[in-house]
């Protein structure tokens, strides 16, 4: 197979999903992956509070002995969560919820990204974070056609199992995208000049994010403290780094 899908001799790509990740990692120095609404948020909220975070791609019966092999608890399904168990995949909820140091964040899109790294660092990005995720990107000497980033959107999925892009994590991907370039990184490849482009012409980013289909769903369900979470641009300046199976806070390896 020709690899005329991987952006070559640009120095900030963009692509979606687990697919593109595998795909186009192997070529990155560095891989950003970005699911507003559920995944990298809360990596990120619960970085801040100095819990380490581990991803996990299955959200099974592994999970619970995943959480039991690293000593960690393990983030349920938002409805799931209980008074006595308040840790899921809810931004608002883990904001409320209880000091936990270590816990396991199930997420079939987002971890299955970081996984399909294969070895490359890997940064958590969100709104939240954006401008600090692309500070640290150029101020590790990523984002130059030689050390190339890559930013993942997750994207969501459909009732049969492929992926639906969603505009949450377009406008994510293009915050960091456009972060890095204020930055000092530069060289973006079409697909990211897009992504970024989206971001700079989104007039009111809480009104669009707040509309979009993911949030339908998740205001549906009640979850509307979620989407205003997710909305906070530049909130934070933690940046989860994936070191040792786990994100923290602190500096990525170099690849």
């Amino acid at each position: 197979m020709s690899e005329w899908f991987a952006q070559a001799g640009h120095g900030v790509r963009f692509e979606w999903g687990p697919v593109g990740a595998g795909l186009l990692a192997r070529e990155a120095a560095c891989l950003v992956v970005v699911d507003v609404l559920s995944f990298t948020t809360s990596v990120t909220v619960a970085v801040e509070a100095g819990t380490h975070v581990f991803p996990y791609r299955w959200r099974d019966e592994t999970a619970e002995a995943f959480a039991e092999e690293v000593g960690a608890r393990l983030a349920v399904g938002r409805s799931k969560a209980t008074e006595a168990y308040p840790w899921s995949l809810s931004p608002a909820a883990l904001r409320r919820a209880p000091f936990t140091p270590r816990l396991v964040l199930p997420s079939p899109n987002g971890s299955t990204i970081a996984a399909a790294a294969g070895g490359v660092p890997v940064i958590a990005g969100s709104l939240r974070n954006a401008g600090a995720v692309g500070r640290r990107l150029v101020g590790c000497g990523w984002g130059t056609p030689k050390r190339p980033v890559l930013v993942v959107a997750s994207g969501e999925r459909w009732p049969d199992g492929s992926l639906r892009p969603a505009l949450e994590d377009l406008l994510g991907a293009g915050a960091v995208i456009s972060a890095l370039r204020r930055a000092g990184g530069g060289g973006l490849s079409p697909e990211a000049a897009l992504a970024a482009m989206a971001f700079a012409h989104t007039s009111d980013l809480t009104a669009t994010v707040a509309d979009c289909a993911s949030a339908r769903e998740l205001r549906a369900s009640g979850y509307e403290d979620d989407i205003t979470r997710a909305s906070e641009l530049d909130a934070s300046t933690t940046v989860p780094v994936l070191i040792d199976e786990a994100f923290v806070a602190g500096s990525p390896p170099t690849a």
